[in-house]
């Protein structure tokens, strides 16, 4: 990966689109290469600017983020999507992250935060507003069945290896986990790379799809 990540932004209310890009300038290793205020736009602006995420809005006129999204990851599998809205409902999660987002953040979102999320996308990671990984961890939970723990932990997994999936699993933070079990953020960080290597897991939206399978999650 080079050392800057090319960045298009996509929202129909100006002051929104041309807010975040004033803000986005100022992250450094971001460069914003053009913004759209449609999704047609957006589609007639990426072979010609060749971002390498997209900030996406979900409700706008003519084209709606999901279909947006779906028609970019179609024609171009290689342009990550973060979802960036007002909008944190079920269906608007479930429609964006079927059509191929990434990452789904909230417009309180921090610049930290989209900053972080565009790194993680572009690493091949997810990254999801707290909330809204609640809300993934809820219908998850109504829609896995269970299965009960016997005979061990699966692929290997150690005792904490388990605990922090649990903690994943209620939406925690690796701050939060290193909190909750009184370690350091850095050993979360391998106990999450372990526990991901032996899961063969791509991201947290994978893992917590993975306690709730086998029986990891809270409650389960």
């Amino acid at each position: 990966m080079s050392g800057r990540t090319r960045v298009l932004v996509v929202d129909d209310q100006t002051v929104v689109r041309e807010g975040l890009v004033l803000l986005l300038e100022l992250l450094p290793g971001l460069e914003v290469v053009g913004a759209a205020a449609d999704g047609e736009e957006a589609l007639r602006l990426v072979p010609e600017v060749r971002p390498e995420v997209v900030l996406m809005d979900l409700r706008m006129p003519r084209m709606d983020g999901a279909e947006t999204t779906r028609r970019l990851k179609a024609a171009h599998p290689e342009v990550e999507v973060v979802v960036l809205t007002t909008y944190a409902d079920d269906e608007s999660i479930f429609a964006a992250l079927r059509a191929g987002a990434r990452g789904y953040l909230t417009k309180d979102a921090g610049a930290d935060e989209i900053a972080r999320a565009v790194a993680a996308v572009r690493g091949g990671a997810s990254q999801l507003d707290p909330a809204v990984q609640r809300r993934l961890v809820e219908a998850v939970a109504a829609a896995e069945p269970r299965a009960p723990r016997a005979g061990g932990l699966p692929d290997g997994l150690t005792r904490r290896e388990a605990e922090v999936l649990a903690l994943i699993a209620r939406g925690r933070s690796n701050a939060e986990i290193a909190a909750d079990l009184v370690i350091s953020e850095a050993t979360v960080k391998t106990h999450i790379n372990n526990l991901f290597a032996k899961a063969a897991l791509r991201d947290r939206a994978q893992a917590v799809s993975y306690a709730y399978r086998h029986g990891l999650a809270p409650g389960g």
